[in-house]
């Protein structure tokens, strides 16, 4: 649940004095990585590679990093949730953000679309676990959007807009929103899951230095990522 409290002009003061940095940055990339590097081989020697099973895993395993990721750099210096962007946001926003999430899976298509008619290739999806998860019945398909749709978006946007796009504004409004931006596409590989994550960081870039606040990425990452992955069932 979102909360409703307002912000003082003080408290704007306050966090931007208290906004994260390079520490936080390199605090957030070595959990992040750590996990990367270790999360995928336990849960393949786990699951055994089976499809269901491991896209379940793989895809709570895409929001814990995020989050580990995020407490890694909100704990390495005294730090408060409003320094980190984690703020509320008003109803009105609610209600833009949910549009903007069907504004992100629309061009995600729209933009998938062009590529395979200009590449004639629809190779390199590494989320075809997700999709075999999301087919494999009512508890597998809800488990799949607790975590896809969930924990994933939290976990994301508290790692990528409330450390780094927050840290890289001190520079400009499109550094952050272009550093973050690319770091999160390419966190995602060098493939088909590059497209909704560009689409995606961008619009919650943009957001983020709008409003402040990591709640309307998350609004906007949760509708895109349920919608799609709803389609991916209905459409087979």
């Amino acid at each position: 649940m979102i909360p409703h409290a307002t912000h003082t002009p003080t408290d704007s003061i306050s966090a931007e004095e208290q906004r994260p940095g390079w520490p936080e940055i390199c605090a957030a990339a070595i959990a992040y990585i750590l996990c990367y590097l270790i999360g995928p081989p336990i849960i393949s020697a786990l699951t055994h590679d089976e499809s269901v099973a491991s896209g379940l895993s793989l895809a709570a395993l895409s929001g814990i990093m995020g989050l580990l990721a995020f407490f890694a750099a909100f704990t390495i210096r005294n730090r408060s949730w409003p320094a980190f962007n984690v703020r509320a946001i008003t109803t009105r926003w609610i209600f833009y953000s949910l549009g903007f999430g069907l504004l992100a899976l629309v061009l995600t298509r729209v933009v998938a679309a062009v590529f395979v008619a200009i590449t004639g290739s629809t190779d390199g999806d590494p989320q075809g676990d997700y999709h075999d998860a999301a087919n494999a019945g009512p508890l597998a398909l809800t488990l799949q959007l607790l975590f896809i749709a969930v924990l994933t978006p939290l976990g994301e946007e508290f790692a990528f807009r409330g450390v780094l796009s927050t840290a890289l504004n001190r520079y400009g409004a499109w550094v952050s929103v272009i550093g973050s931006t690319v770091i999160f596409a390419l966190a995602h590989g060098i493939n088909l899951a590059m497209i909704p994550a560009l689409v995606v960081g961008t619009i919650n870039g943009i957001l983020l230095v709008r409003t402040k606040s990591v709640w309307p990425g998350v609004i906007v990452h949760a509708v895109n990522n349920s919608l799609a992955t709803l389609l991916g069932v209905l459409l087979g």
